[in-house]
């Protein structure tokens, strides 16, 4: 007997006046499903959460839910009263032991560490983790999430992904983060020009398959465009009073007229621009000291930008990436230190905050007060129109009113703003998040054709191996290390280093011990291991295994869920201390491996 589906979508239309967003789109999600939906900006996405969840209403259609299914959602936009608490905030509905106390874990792990402050106190980032909680220590059979990796750190991307992939939970989400459908999705569903297409493999899997659809359209095109002119020219010569095949060959003409007339909307250019002049000096950081209170953010940090530069910056939230950016573009002040700007920078500046438009203004004319065109270089120009349409905005939404855009689509005006002002360094801060997948995509064949400097602050993984050459990684209180690389390259090397710790485990001696065994490191003629060095060596080999076991079991209870609260704390203090025990264990294995 086939398994009841937890949810039925049949034959869903929804429209706002003549805008018609999906039409007769039908799907099924059953238990254990990990679906990720996808889609441009402004095409329905969040209304059809909405509409799943019974906060939007539909033209028509039917959605069926199985019953006493207990549903979970996370809006992209969560509301709180502002005066309770972060923990009244998860349990006003309820106060289950036993949750509450799933809720300080999972909250810690979020990094809210605060329970007893009010909500108004927090930022709207740290709202939508609190949120995220919420939705998650409630355990529901079926988890609808919007945006669940807006403003998390990479390291919170990292545990949710864990966190969603573990068990038989069934999660519908839409998400711009592809390595994150690509990690913990097993079903992709594409809202495409009004339709819904299926794609039963993670965003990789999509990729590939949509490309195959769109080259089979493209063919099924190709055919209906050649038939169609030998039908055309029937259709002119025959007479109005037709027999019943010939009426029966006039309907397939005009179903093949359709067929013919479809358009697929594809880039098949890169748009490649032209800045000002950017000379050799782009800035200096000179030693420059920031803190707030007792929260240091930068320590005497010296860094010298060079022309052509794509930087990514990486690190916890809190550990001061804005800050430093703000910095550097003049808006904050260090403590000590200065950056030093070339002359001939020009800054793009794309801000977390977003702009303040005039909401009864057209698309259109808020990228026109800024420039009628965009230099190409070699006498060539793009216009306001052709550039925003280049971003996806069609000739009609570019006289789209701002107060009907989704919130997707000011982002994407926003970027649009910035790029249109011709920069020379562009300054980014989670240009990525509430973007389209598309919008992406063309953003990051823009950037990499840039030909200027380019700083990125982003969550997005996918996005940061495509656009950056380097990082700069903050680790918090004041540390900050430059790495020459991208983002997955840059996990590699943590998971490549952590693997060398764990097979080579030194103990440090006395100095002269130390000093002794560095001259016989570098000694040519190297001596034999002693007996009683062997014994050590042995001895240090089992005890870096069971370090090493008891890293990897804390780093799994740490994620799962299903601590206390004092075994919450007592394994994060164990962590570091284990960490260390392992690096000073190195140094002595290393030697002690020198003369096997």
């Amino acid at each position: 007997m086939a398994q009841i589906p937890y949810l039925d979508v049949q034959n869903l239309t929804k429209s706002f006046g003549a805008q018609v967003l999906f039409k007769d789109i039908s799907f099924s999600i059953a238990e254990g499903q990990h679906i990720g939906l996808v889609a441009q900006n402004g095409t329905g996405k969040s209304t059809l959460l909405s509409i799943l969840t019974g906060r939007e209403s539909y033209d028509s259609g039917n959605i069926i839910y199985r019953n006493d299914l207990r549903v979970g959602m996370l809006e992209q936009n969560p509301k709180f009263d502002p005066k309770e608490s972060v923990l009244d905030a998860c349990f006003n509905h309820e106060g289950n032991p036993n949750r509450i106390l799933k809720a300080k874990q999972i909250l810690t792990m979020l990094k809210i560490n605060d329970l007893d402050q009010p909500m108004e106190q927090l930022s709207g980032g740290q709202q939508k983790r609190v949120a995220l909680a919420n939705v998650l220590i409630l355990e529901p059979d079926f988890l609808i999430l919007d945006e669940p990796t807006n403003h998390l750190d990479l390291e919170m991307i990292e545990w949710l992904e864990g966190y969603l992939s573990r068990g038989n939970k069934t999660i519908f989400m839409v998400t711009h983060d592809r390595y994150f459908l690509d990690n913990v999705c097993n079903t992709i569903l594409e809202l495409d020009n009004k339709t819904i297409y299926t794609y039963r493999g993670n965003y990789s899997y999509y990729l590939e398959k949509r490309q195959e659809r769109i080259d089979n359209t493209r063919a099924e095109i190709a055919r209906a465009n050649n038939l169609y002119r030998t039908e055309l020219e029937w259709m002119r010569r025959m007479p109005q009073a037709r027999g019943h095949k010939a009426r029966y060959r006039e309907e397939a003409f005009y179903e093949l007229q359709a067929k013919a007339k479809q358009r697929i909307e594809e880039r098949q250019i890169r748009l490649k621009s032209s800045t000002v002049y950017i000379g050799s000096k782009i800035f200096e950081c000179q030693y420059v000291s920031k803190k707030f209170d007792d929260k240091v953010i930068l320590k005497d940090f010296y860094y010298n930008f060079s022309r052509f530069e794509k930087m990514g910056i990486v690190g916890n939230n809190g550990t001061g990436k804005s800050t430093f950016i703000k910095m550097l573009l003049g808006k904050v002040t260090p403590d000590s230190g200065k950056f030093d700007i070339g002359d001939t920078v020009r800054f793009g500046y794309f801000s977390q905050e977003g702009l303040k438009f005039h909401e009864d203004q057209k698309v259109i004319d808020v990228i026109t007060d800024i420039a009628d065109y965009i230099d190409l270089g070699g006498g060539k120009h793009m216009t306001a129109s052709q550039f925003l349409n280049f971003f996806l905005f069609s000739p009609e939404e570019q006289h789209n009113y701002v107060y009907k855009l989704s919130g997707g689509e000011k982002r994407k005006l926003y970027l649009c703003t910035v790029l249109m002002q011709n920069p020379n360094f562009l300054v980014l801060d989670e240009p990525t998040n509430d973007l389209d997948i598309q919008t992406l995509q063309i953003l990051e064949e823009y950037l990499q054709d840039f030909p200027g400097c380019v700083i990125v602050v982003s969550h997005d993984r996918y996005f940061m191996d495509k656009v950056i050459d380097h990082l700069l990684v903050f680790k918090g209180e004041g540390e900050v290390k430059d790495f020459p690389g991208n983002y997955t390259q840059y996990r590699d090397f943590q998971k490549m280093k952590s693997k060398e710790e764990t097979q080579q485990t030194p103990i440090r001696k006395s100095n002269a011990a130390e000093e002794n065994t560095k001259k016989d490191y570098h000694n040519n003629t190297k001596r034999k291991m002693s007996f009683k060095e062997k014994r050590e060596y042995e001895q240090l080999t089992e005890r870096i295994n069971q370090l090493e076991e008891e890293k990897n079991n804390i780093e799994g209870l740490l994620c799962s869920g299903t601590l206390s609260i004092e075994e919450l704390t007592e394994k994060s203090k164990r962590l570091p201390l284990l960490k260390e025990e392992l690096d000073e264990l190195e140094f002595r294995w290393l030697e002690l491996s020198e003369l096997t």
